[in-house]
């Protein structure tokens, strides 16, 4: 087996370290928390271990010594992955140190071609298609579940009983999650006709119907009745 000389080894240290630092560059232009050393050094550190491995002579060596890496670089992504609120920040900044150091890996194996290609990848992935996410960012989402539908509750009773009424169909909105948004009331003789406007979310017809169900059930109540907004997209 050729041992590892001393030019070799600075070679493939140089490459390893030269290829971290253009991933590193382009994390600094865009004011990242792993910049150009911290890369540099990850893909620096990468490529040193498995050179030791090589240099100590065991075949089997530096296959092993590059699986460590892999599952050590995560202990390192880790402490860059943050919680702001309910959102997660770093995940694209662990990533990168951990293609990084794989940069660093086909850099100590002795393949620069396929270490500079490694990093002609990455950086292409940061620069080509941080447009394109945004792109995608912009295109507006349509969940049925959390979109908003509009729908009004009608209902007649007696004049005397209109508070009654009134305020028991308040209660029962909100006892069964419905959003009232308004609250209308045109008076005649002997009936009050109020109109409800709530902002429903999901299948309206089960919390509506309990709605209908438990005012149906009062004596002063003679219309009763409900409807989705047509017009709302």
């Amino acid at each position: 087996m050729q041992s590892l000389t001393t030019l070799d080894f600075t070679v493939r240290l140089a490459t390893g370290a030269g290829c971290g630092a253009l991933i590193g560059v382009e994390r600094q232009w865009r004011a990242r928390m792993a910049g150009l050393r911290t890369n540099t050094l990850v893909a620096a550190g990468a490529t040193l271990f498995v050179l030791y491995s090589e240099a100590v002579g065991d075949p089997g060596s530096p296959t092993r010594v590059a699986a460590y890496v892999v599952s050590g670089i995560g202990f390192l992504g880790g402490g860059v992955i943050l919680r702001d609120g309910a959102s997660v920040r770093g995940l694209n900044t662990a990533a990168t140190l951990w293609c990084s150091a794989a940069v660093g890996v086909l850099a100590a194996a002795g393949r620069p071609a396929l270490a500079l290609l490694a990093t002609t990848a990455v950086l292409a992935v940061h620069l080509l298609l941080r447009p394109a996410g945004r792109l995608l960012d912009r295109i507006p989402q349509h969940d049925p579940d959390t979109d908003t539908v509009p729908a009004t509750v009608h209902l007649t009773c007696d004049r005397r009983e209109e508070v009654h009424i009134r305020a028991l169909l308040l209660q029962c909105l909100v006892g069964t999650g419905l959003a009232p948004t308004g609250l209308r009331a045109q008076r005649r003789h002997h009936h009050t006709t109020l109109r409800a406007t709530v902002a429903l979310t999901g299948k309206p017809a089960p919390a509506l119907e309990q709605l209908i169900t438990r005012l149906s059930l009062e004596p002063g109540v003679h219309d009763l009745h409900w409807h989705v907004d047509d017009t709302a997209p």
